[in-house]
């Protein structure tokens, strides 16, 4: 199965505040453990919401909205698609994170027979 791990935005992901040499290098190691395993297929942070776009439909109606967008803690800031045998697996996974605070997110992703 393929799960989507989300990262929430934080003040320190909106305002693109690097993290420390020494938590990225804890961060690279795991990272690095993930992709020995085959667990990681890709990977990613996103640009702070200042530079992101909505687009609402009503109807026939598209309108484009411009960030920032005012609640930072329901936006994502990263991502990862991991390949796992079980939610069970990527949470065992996540874990062992070196985060010291934030919230992510684990989320099965649909598959779809024929596509």
């Amino acid at each position: 199965m393929r799960v989507l791990i989300m990262a929430k935005e934080g003040e320190q992901s909106e305002t693109a505040t690097p993290p420390t040499a020494e938590a990225m290098a804890e961060y690279q190691k795991f990272n690095e453990e993930l992709v020995k395993a085959g667990v990681v297929l890709e990977s990613g942070r996103l640009h702070s919401s200042s530079q992101g776009k909505r687009v609402k439909f009503d109807g026939k109606k598209r309108t484009v909205i411009d960030g920032p967008f005012a609640e930072t803690k329901e936006l994502v800031a990263g991502y990862w698609l991991w390949q796992v045998r079980s939610i069970d697996e990527a949470l065992e996974w996540l874990k062992r994170a070196p985060y010291d605070g934030g919230t992510l997110e684990v989320r099965e992703v649909f598959e779809y027979e024929g596509m």
